[in-house]
This record gives C-alpha cells, sequence and structure tokens, in this order.
C-alpha cells in the first residue's frame, strides 16, 4: 500500500472527529488535556473527604469544599441555600449571569454519597482514600501512584467512594464552567449551579430548600448530570426518572425459636411464609401479579417509542458481562423493562446461615422491597396495592409488634412498615424547543450516536422541580456503566470524567 493510501483514510477519518465536534467542543477538550494534573489532583482531594449522608458534619465539609471549587473558577453569588428544618445538609449554590439573556439553565449533581462498608471493598481500597487503577480491577487492573507528570491514560480509573455518584458530576459542571472562562469562551444562557447534599437519603428536605429559595431558582430548565452512559460507551440523555419506595415485612410465627426435629412440619416457619408472600407478587416472567399494579402507566409518547427503537440493544452483553442466562422478563429488552414499573426484593432475613446455621425453626422473617415507578404511578397508591395483595393471602397487617391477643385470633401475621419518604416518576417531552436543542449540543461532542431514553431505570427527585418551580428537566449522565455505585469498589473511568466536563460545557455554550 502506498503511503497516500494510508494518508487519505486517516486524513478522512480526523475530518470526521472533526466535524463531529464543535469548534467551542474541542476547546474544551484542549484546556481539559492541558490542565489534567490539576483537575485530577482537586477531584481526588474532594474525594478524600467523607460524605455519608448520615454524617452532617462530614456533608458540610464537602459543601465547604465546592464553594471554594466554585469561587476560585469564577462563579459568582455563591452560597448555600438552606429549608425551614435546621441542620439539613445545604444545597451549593452559585451563578453566572449574562448581560441580555433571557434563558437560564441550572446545573445540578449531589455532593452526598451513600454508606460504606470498608470490608467489603478490595482489600487494597479503602472508601475515602481514592487510588488510580490501570483498569477495572475485575478485568486485573493494578494500582498505580498518581502521575507526577500529569499524563494519564484514559482508560485508568479512580477508585473511591462517590468517584462516579456523584462527586464526577459536580467535578464535571464546576470544572466545564472553569475551561469555558478560560478558554474566552461565552455563555449566551444564565448559568446556576445547584449541588445536592441529601439524594442518597431520599432528598428528605429537597422541598424546603425549593420553596424557601423559589425566586433564586427560576430557569427553564434543569440539566441533571448523575447516572452513567449507555452501556455501549455512548453517551445518552435521559428524558425522566423512574420513581421509588420501599416497604419493609416482618413475618411472625412462634414467640420463641424451637427445635426443628421437635416442631418442623407442625409450627408455621415465617420464612417459608415471606417466601411464599413474595413469591406470589410475580410470575415466572417477572410480570407482577398484584392488581392494578400497571393500570395507571402513562403509556410513551409516538416521540419516546420512536426514540426507544434506536436504542443500541446490550442485552447480550450484559448477560455476558454479568454471567446471567436469561432476563427476567424474556419477552422485554433492558430498555423496555426500565420503563415498567417495578418490584425488587432489596434483601431477605431469617435464622442464620453459613458456620452459623442451626436446625431451628426462626420466631421471624423480615423483607424490604424496593417499588421503581413510572410516570402515572403515585408512591403512596402504589404501596397500598401491594398491602391490599397481602391481606388477600390471608395475612393479618398491622404496623406494630403483634399482641398475644392478635397471634391468638390470626394465624398469619405480617408487619408493614411503610416509606414515607417515596417518590414519584417525571418525565419531560422531547418535542421541547430547549430539548431539541440540548440534543444538538450533547451531539456536538461525539461522533457516536447519542442514545434517548425516555426513562432511566434509577431514581432522582425531578418531580419536585417540576412541582414547587413549574420547570422541566432532563438528565445528562457521564459515568462508566460499570462503576459499582452504591456498592464497593465505586470507581470513574478517567475517560468518562473528561468527556463530562467536555459535555457539560457544551451544554452551557448551547446557542
Amino acid at each position: 500500500m502506498t503511503k497516500l493510501n494510508l494518508i487519505i483514510p486517516l486524513l478522512i477519518l480526523t475530518i470526521q472527529l472533526v466535524n463531529a465536534q464543535s469548534v467551542e467542543s474541542l476547546k474544551i477538550k484542549k484546556y481539559t488535556q492541558k490542565n489534567a494534573n490539576e483537575i485530577i489532583t482537586e477531584f481526588s482531594e474532594f474525594l478524600s473527604i467523607p460524605n455519608v449522608a448520615s454524617e452532617p458534619l462530614s456533608l458540610r465539609k464537602n459543601a465547604d469544599f465546592i464553594m471554594s471549587m466554585m469561587n476560585r473558577k469564577g462563579i459568582k453569588n455563591v452560597q448555600l441555600l438552606h429549608g425551614k428544618t435546621k441542620n439539613i445538609p445545604p444545597a451549593v449554590y452559585g451563578e453566572v449571569l449574562i448581560p441580555g439573556a433571557k434563558t437560564t439553565l441550572i446545573f445540578y449533581a449531589h455532593y452526598d454519597g451513600q454508606p460504606v462498608n470498608p470490608e467489603q471493598w478490595n482489600q487494597n481500597l479503602s472508601p475515602f482514600i481514592p487510588k488510580l487503577y490501570t483498569a477495572a480491577i475485575d478485568k486485573n487492573g493494578s494500582n498505580i501512584p498518581f502521575p507526577l507528570d500529569g499524563k494519564y491514560n484514559n482508560e485508568w480509573r479512580i477508585y473511591a467512594r462517590s468517584a462516579s455518584d456523584d462527586k464526577a458530576g459536580v467535578d464535571a459542571i464546576i470544572n466545564a464552567y472553569d475551561a469555558i472562562n478560560k478558554s474566552g469562551l461565552k455563555p449566551s444562557y444564565n448559568l446556576k449551579f445547584f449541588f445536592e447534599g441529601e439524594e442518597e437519603k431520599g432528598s428528605t428536605h429537597l422541598d424546603e430548600i425549593l420553596q424557601e429559595n423559589e425566586a433564586l431558582l427560576q430557569s427553564d430548565l434543569w440539566i441533571i448530570c448523575d447516572g452513567p452512559v449507555h452501556q455501549s460507551g455512548k453517551k445518552q440523555i435521559y428524558f425522566g426518572v423512574r420513581g421509588d419506595t420501599n416497604l419493609y415485612f416482618t413475618v411472625y410465627a412462634s414467640k420463641r425459636p424451637l427445635h426443628s426435629g421437635h416442631y418442623g412440619n407442625w409450627a408455621p416457619n415465617p420464612a417459608m411464609m415471606l417466601a411464599q408472600v413474595l413469591a406470589s407478587m410475580k410470575d415466572n416472567n417477572g410480570r407482577v401479579t398484584i392488581k392494578g399494579f400497571y393500570d395507571d402507566v402513562i403509556p410513551l409518547t409516538p416521540s419516546e417509542n420512536k426514540a426507544l427503537l434506536t436504542v443500541p440493544s446490550v442485552d447480550e452483553q450484559m448477560k455476558t458481562e454479568l454471567g446471567i442466562n436469561s432476563a427476567e422478563m424474556r419477552d422485554k429488552t433492558l430498555s423496555e423493562s426500565i420503563n415498567l414499573p417495578s418490584l425488587n426484593i432489596n434483601g431477605m432475613q431469617s435464622g442464620n446461615v453459613g458456620k452459623m446455621a442451626s436446625n431451628q425453626i426462626p420466631t421471624t422473617a423480615t423483607a424490604v422491597i424496593d417499588l421503581r415507578l413510572v410516570l402515572g404511578n403515585d408512591w403512596e397508591r402504589q404501596q397500598q396495592k401491594v398491602i391490599d395483595h397481602i391481606i388477600k393471602q390471608g395475612y393479618f397487617v398491622t404496623s406494630n409488634e403483634p399482641t398475644d391477643e392478635e397471634r391468638n385470633l390470626y394465624p398469619k401475621i405480617i408487619k408493614v412498615i411503610r416509606d414515607k419518604n417515596g417518590i414519584n416518576a417525571q418525565r419531560t417531552s422531547m418535542d421541547l424547543a430547549i430539548v431539541k436543542k440540548v440534543i444538538s449540543a450533547v451531539e456536538a461532542t461525539t461522533k457516536d450516536q447519542v442514545v434517548l431514553q425516555p426513562t432511566m431505570g434509577g431514581s432522582l427527585p425531578l418531580y419536585l422541580f417540576e412541582k414547587y418551580l413549574k420547570t422541566n428537566t432532563i438528565s445528562v449522565p457521564i459515568a462508566n456503566h460499570d462503576n459499582n455505585q452504591h456498592a464497593e469498589n465505586e470507581n470513574i473511568r478517567l475517560q468518562n470524567l473528561f468527556d463530562g466536563i467536555e459535555t457539560m460545557g457544551s451544554l452551557m455554550l448551547m446557542k
């Protein structure tokens, strides 16, 4: 092959890449590459601050760190926003107001994180000591020191709690504005920044913060940076999120544990009883059998159904990656499944297993279930459907420990504790003019297809923005899909962090 024949394909590929990315996006990419060492160093310092949602003092340190970042990078009017309840984690706010701008965007991420059990993490990891690895640990990645020369491989990963969920979102948003500011680029929209400190606890007081600061938080669109990109590695946009609520069950049997030989076949076993009532809630194809469970679902619009058809299939990829042979709903793709309400058993407990196992009939069995909701579902109504189903299985339902009188009256007793902080689903129309600008802005950062998903599988409190601020939301996630969020060995792939800065920057520069 001649040199000319070699050069021409490379030239075509280069032209395609440049054409796919806007001039502004390329400037942000250049800035990120030049300042990678400073970005990673600051990010690692951020990750070193514990941020478990139940520890308010640590959360305040995170809020202070974010405020310092924002002030250093030219964001104005930086302040903490509070609700009526005292001592709740504040939201961190800042703004960049553009003279003459008539449109306002608010960028959202959260700085609190899930609880950690250090013993469950890889033996070489500690949740709040960020470490750099050459690849994913389960793909034989090895620990290396952070490079002194500032040269990073985009496939490397940083391991720490909230590396992906959601300090990466906070970091990408703030550094995106820094890149814009220092590259001489000019936004045409007003930009506001809102970083929540209570998302992992269900955003319990977010409604208070929104109501107390309603005037300050007026905008045309909230852009949410949370969650993973598509499993194919392509960037994606979510137009809605599922709601979420929980129910906690305890089934009661004998008042004291019994010898399984002396009383087996005679004394009711609460573990078996609970397993049976839970099993009655789904059929063999994963469809929930509870009466009316799907009745109030608002169907996808023609635009949303059309978008769903273009989502790349990753079902076989994920089966191989996860080591499973089939999906629970065998007639639905992954994308179709997350657009339906779901019922999941988060955990069950009764008696002991392993070395602590004994031949006994336990006294109680407990479980917690997780209900994911889609547009049309109401979380309290969905809870009640489950409770009504349990009653139909012959159970006496109580919210307290059963009395001796109740034990004598009812053969089946279950205590049900309702989650009182459920959230409903939310979905923004794909046909809005500003939404189409968002799509174009993300497309300007990549040569690949941008995946458009009507609904995210996870949950965020986005219906609160719609309820209290009468505004629309859209989610643009950045984390790698295998980031282990909410679990041990959480991580962020560096390419995803750098791409996230570029994506957030392009959104800030929408025309």
